[in-house]
């Protein structure tokens, strides 16, 4: 090796030894107000300040107001019917929101914030003690001029890398800002499934502490820095037991995908270095399996007691198998579809997950079994990422959110690359060469598919001109430019030696700032276009209600009304149907002699040609694309 790159090499040591060995204290109050920063900015800023979106989130919401209205905390309903899409969890947890801060869209938003902090944050833990990218048995020590005992400079330094990156990358990406600020139940998954993954892995390397075997040395150091495992309950160490109750946690989340998902990454790991019953023993799997059970089963017993064969047949028959075998709402995509999710849901830190997992050289079997379990975590990663992705491109149904929760893997194995290209600067630059190139194309593309958003927005009838509103707005503008200067900021960085340090913050202070001045105005935006107009009107129909009207909705369908409302809804595509049902309530209940409907433009202006005259329907209202009004129900009766 000749001077110039041992002196590289030799650099951060002497640079970074004072900062990472002797002020550790000053390094955790750094962290902790950092993860703060991240967390607000990712999961709290303006979190409940827009109204609940359209089709979804409204159907958790009203499900949860529904418990604490009825008390019943068993089965869950929307507009009075029974919803088994989901179990309770998501549920429980919104309507305890609604008990302490009220209803309101915090609630609704809150166990999906915090599942996304707790993942945040376990995950920084967890690669501050074992974020090595490789083990060093893998390592080229023809690259090293120090040996890397497990608390020197260098491996400490990849290890606080390691953390503020990866906890970084997991709160700062597209998909996970998403799900994280929506009151739906995929992020109460991903975080229950991700941090369970995690508390699996830290007792996993526990469970090495102190033996006499390769990598002793590591294994006391884990001893030193995490304490040796306690036994809690019977358990070897206090993290599987949180495994246990974190799994049973996901299981009540979103039903036996949060059982069988984990289980199929810890089988495939373990099965990988040849441990499998060694850890399974070690873990005390047949106890913790009765825990799972003692937690988990008895809500589904109680809701099969209540429900019978229309529980099991929706839940488990429609819900679960069909969406696994068969395609369920249309929600039909190519084999390639998570390819381009994870490319654009992980943007623009997508661009180095093959250069990470190639960095891996998990096709070393031997060499991955020698090496200590401290040193295993971007291994599990791998099969983390590779389990979730695997998993959902066999399955038929097909949509976005089934990866949310694999990328929690896909930071940490971006994290351990960075942190090891910036410990030990790299002799062959064509994988990250190509990374790069294929960074700065995308930060191109990005820009220019943010200036030209308002032309994909097609035909919404909820909102008629909202493409000329945004446009208006200078918000695609704005993104384009935001990003196109990231872009020259990328250029100009290649361009000079070892400029590729950059790009990281490069992709970052664009990405921040592009949340803070495009996608928050924008959020605001489009809710108030599309959304706040049937707030409004929900709000003046439970105002004006006179004699418990009935409430009928024409020509859409918009659960949010049914959550303003407070009330149930009746929804009705076809006038015909809609004039039938009128009918038929006039004849059986004519009092009160009339009904409150929620109509769009275009259907009531056909309404008015067709049925109606100016003297036999009242406009209470009307809000953007939608009416208020109230109809006698006798004359809409006589018309038939």
């Amino acid at each position: 090796m000749d001077v110039e790159s041992k002196d590289r090499i030799a650099q951060p040591v002497t640079k970074w030894s004072n900062v990472w060995e002797k002020h550790p204290t000053r390094l955790w109050m750094f962290s902790v107000l950092g993860l703060a920063a991240i967390c607000w900015v990712a999961f709290l800023w303006h979190l409940g300040s827009t109204g609940l979106v359209d089709e979804t989130e409204p159907l958790f919401a009203e499900a949860a107001r529904q418990m604490t209205v009825t008390g019943d905390w068993i089965t869950p309903y929307f507009n009075g019917e029974t919803r088994f899409d989901k179990p309770p969890l998501v549920y429980w947890l919104m309507a305890i929101g609604y008990h302490l801060i009220g209803v309101n869209e915090w609630a609704v938003r809150l166990p999906s914030a915090m599942s996304a902090i707790a993942l945040t944050i376990l995950g920084f833990y967890t690669l501050r003690y074992f974020g090595i990218s490789r083990p060093r048995t893998l390592v080229d020590h023809q690259q090293m001029d120090v040996e890397d005992t497990p608390k020197s400079p260098n491996l400490e330094r990849q290890r606080w890398l390691s953390a503020g990156i990866g906890a970084t990358l997991i709160a700062l990406n597209p998909i996970t800002l998403v799900w994280a600020r929506t009151g739906v139940s995929d992020m109460l998954l991903s975080g229950c499934m991700g941090t369970a993954l995690l508390c699996f892995f830290i007792g996993y390397v526990q469970g090495e502490t102190g033996k006499q075997e390769a990598g002793a040395q590591d294994s006391r150091y884990c001893g030193q820095i995490m304490g040796d495992p306690k036994p809690i309950l019977g358990f070897a160490s206090g993290w599987y037991l949180a495994f246990y109750i974190l799994i049973a946690l996901a299981i009540l989340a979103k039903g036996p995908v949060g059982f069988v998902l984990p289980g199929l990454i810890i089988g495939a790991f373990l099965l990988y270095l040849g441990k499998f019953w060694q850890v399974v023993r070690e873990m005390r799997l047949v106890w913790g399996l009765g825990l799972i059970g003692v937690l988990a089963i008895p809500w589904y017993v109680l809701v099969t007691l209540a429900n019978g064969e229309d529980y099991i047949e929706k839940f488990f028959g429609y819900h679960n198998i069909e969406r696994f075998v068969g395609v369920v709402n249309h929600h039909w995509a190519p084999w390639y579809f998570y390819f381009l999710v994870v490319l654009v849901g992980f943007a623009p830190w997508s661009c180095y997950l093959p250069l990470a997992i190639a960095r891996l050289r998990f096709w070393q079997v031997k060499k991955w079994r020698e090496s200590p379990r401290v040193s295993q975590l971007g291994l599990f990663a791998l099969c983390w990422f590779a389990g979730v992705f695997g998993f959902f491109t066999i399955a038929v149904t097909k949509l976005p959110s089934y990866v949310l929760p694999l990328m929690p893997a896909a930071a940490i194995l971006v994290a351990l690359l960075a942190s090891d290209l910036l410990t030990y600067p790299p002799q062959r630059l064509l994988g990250l060469r190509l990374s790069a190139g294929f960074n700065l194309i995308l930060l191109g593309v990005i820009a220019g598919a943010i200036w030209y958003s308002p032309n994909f927005i097609g035909y919404d009838p909820a909102a008629l001109n909202l493409s000329e509103t945004l446009q208006a707005s200078g918000l695609p503008l704005r993104g384009g430019i935001l990003w196109g200067m990231a872009a020259v900021a990328a250029v100009i960085a290649l361009c000079r030696r070892r400029g590729w340090r950059w790009l990281g913050t490069i992709n970052l202070v664009a990405f921040v700032a592009f949340i803070i001045l495009v996608v928050s105005p924008a959020a605001f935006l489009l809710d108030q276009e599309r959304q706040l107009p049937l707030r409004e009107l929900s709000a003046i129909a439970a105002e004006v209600n006179q004699l418990s009207e009935a409430f009928l909705m024409m020509g859409f369908e918009k659960p949010s009304v049914v959550f303003y409302a407070k009330r149930s809804v009746n929804y009705f595509d076809e006038e015909h149907k809609f004039i039938a049902y009128i009918e038929d309530i006039a004849k059986i209940e004519p009092n009160p002699p009339s009904t409150l409907v929620l109509i769009e433009s275009k259907r009531f202006n056909r309404l008015k040609e067709e049925w109606l005259k100016p003297s036999e329907y009242t406009v209470i209202d009307n809000k953007g694309a939608y009416y208020l009004i109230r109809v006698t129900k006798q004359v809409l009766a006589r018309k038939l």
